[in-house]
């Protein structure tokens, strides 16, 4: 029998999803508003961000238990009403400690909503057309945002928050924020979700309800591994690594939970989380393929903010729009990898050519000079824009072709939970090794400045400079600055390039697909 999924029930969890990730970008983009409104430092600014994302975090793996124990449509609507009711309450919010609760609601009832969308999809569509349906879920995606950092006094060391929406997100949030009010970016969720709400009670079959008997030990055990290591991720690069005694005891948290979680639950069929999942070998190896690639994915999205706006002088909405070229192909690819190239190419080939141009379109940037134009950053982006649909669908595709669809659930909370994961990583790397690299740039740099430097007189002859004014002497420590972090986004560019080529190897692992662009083996 030939699944038609109606084009309502589409286009509410298409909305339900855009509802989760518009609200992390749009948010981002008014953090710097909240510094004056609330009186608060950059520092303590950043757990407006870091508490959604820990609280996120923490319930994501738990969709498939909830979704068992309240049934799908029930837990889509709680959590798409708490959702909406909690960004309103961040709209009326009159501190930082009652915004800080009010985005612990945000994260615990939007978790489920990216992985029940992308659940119900593949359930709607038959198997041989899980392409088109994560084509359509990519494509509501690119609509709202791509995580990466915000910088709100002196990036990168704010540590990883949100920002770049390929389109709607940076656009709308600037538009809202200047136009309106500040709180207009928790408001603008409330008619996107009642419209979700409505879409969603009309078109989303009633499920049994099973009676499960909750793991209370390996619940609390997952909340401290995923909550502290979430933690550690965002607040690394603030608190300066194992340098901080709160990283320290973190880290040491999610290490031993995180071990004790395993060995308890292993083979053990009433554990909070099915670890069985692990042993399909397409399934854990799409897991290691979506975390690892968001180091390459997330990391640039995370440093052209930085370099556009603190180096290049670009206006926010400038910087924002540059990425709606990268947007649009991605946007383009993603619709021809699952419309089209999944019936007749084998799904690993086109992941290898998805790394091998997110690659190239990274690699090329290690060449980009402080007189670059936007069409030198904007053609770079469209060729990683391009590989990144080659390699989103077919991986979810992979990923989840031989997963039980009464596991859909609990697996997309855990695909979920490790492109989250994955995303966190490649942010806290670039922020570290883009510090490093510009203290490393620097002190290169300023060795040479000397009077026995033959290069330097004609240098200051041309900018009509005296080597012995103290002007000078700013003139020249500025330019080097200058120069020196843009070695370093260079650097970077090159080191994350090479990463990606090194993910190639990952495809090795999983299985060769019977039928070409689906992985049924």
């Amino acid at each position: 029998m030939d699944k038609r999924p109606s084009i309502a029930l589409v286009v509410a969890v298409v909305l339900t999803a855009i509802l989760e990730v518009l609200d992390i970008t749009i948010v981002s983009v008014a953090i710097p508003h909240m510094l004056g409104s609330f009186g608060v430092t950059s520092d303590q600014i950043t757990w407006v961000l870091t508490s959604y994302l820990v609280s996120a975090a923490v319930v994501m793996p738990l969709t498939g238990y909830l979704s068992a124990r309240l049934g799908r449509r029930r837990l889509l609507n709680i959590s798409i009403i708490g959702f909406v009711f909690s960004s309103a309450l961040c709209g009326v919010s009159w501190n930082l400690l009652s915004m800080v609760i009010f985005r612990v609601a945000q994260g615990v009832c939007g978790a489920p909503l990216i992985a029940l969308s992308q659940a119900i999809l593949l359930d709607a569509f038959p198997r041989e057309k899980h392409g088109q349906a994560l084509a359509v879920f990519g494509l509501g995606i690119m609509v709202a945002p791509i995580q990466g950092p915000v910088s709100v006094s002196h990036p990168p060391r704010t540590g990883p928050s949100i920002m770049v929406a390929p389109i709607l997100g940076p656009v709308l949030g600037g538009w809202l924020t200047d136009t309106f009010l500040l709180r207009a970016v928790f408001y603008i969720n409330i008619p996107i979700g009642l419209m979700a709400l409505l879409l969603s009670m009309g078109q989303l079959p009633r499920v049994p309800v099973t009676y499960l008997k909750t793991d209370w030990a390996g619940l609390v055990l997952l909340i401290l591994t995923v909550g502290s290591l979430q933690l550690v991720l965002d607040q690394g690069p603030t608190r300066d690594w194992f340098d901080s005694r709160f990283i320290q005891i973190f880290s040491g948290v999610a290490f031993f939970s995180g071990v004790a979680f395993v060995m308890r639950g292993w083979g053990n069929p009433l554990n909070i989380l099915d670890l069985s999942l692990l042993r399909d070998r397409n399934f854990a190896a799409g897991l290691m393929a979506s975390a690892a690639y968001g180091i390459p994915l997330f990391g640039t999205v995370a440093l052209l903010p930085l370099l556009t706006q603190r180096l290049l002088g670009y206006p926010a909405m400038s910087a924002g729009l540059l990425f709606v070229p990268r947007a649009i192909m991605s946007a383009i690819s993603l619709a021809i990898t699952g419309g089209i190239l999944m019936r007749f190419v084998d799904s690993r080939y086109l992941m290898a050519a998805g790394l091998i141009l997110t690659a190239i379109g990274t690699i090329v940037m290690d060449r980009l000079t402080l007189s670059v134009d936007s069409w030198g950053l904007v053609w770079p982006g469209m060729i990683a824009g391009a590989g990144m649909g080659l390699f989103f669908v077919p991986l979810n595709a992979v990923a989840f072709a031989t997963i039980p669809s009464a596991k859909l659930d609990e697996a997309s909370g855990v695909m979920a939970l490790m492109r989250n994961i994955g995303a966190s990583i490649g942010i806290a790397v670039v922020s570290w090794l883009l510090v490093r690299q510009g203290h490393v740039n620097w002190e290169n740099l300023i060795s040479r400045i000397s009077p026995f430097n033959p290069a330097l007189p004609p240098y200051l002859s041309s900018q009509g400079l005296d080597f012995h004014s103290p002007s000078t002497m700013a003139a020249i420590a500025h330019e080097i600055a200058r120069q020196a972090q843009m070695i370093a986004f260079n650097d970077l560019f090159w080191f994350i390039g090479w990463i990606t080529f090194a993910l190639l190897p990952l495809l090795l692992l999983m299985k060769r697909p019977e039928k070409v662009g689906l992985a049924l083996a």
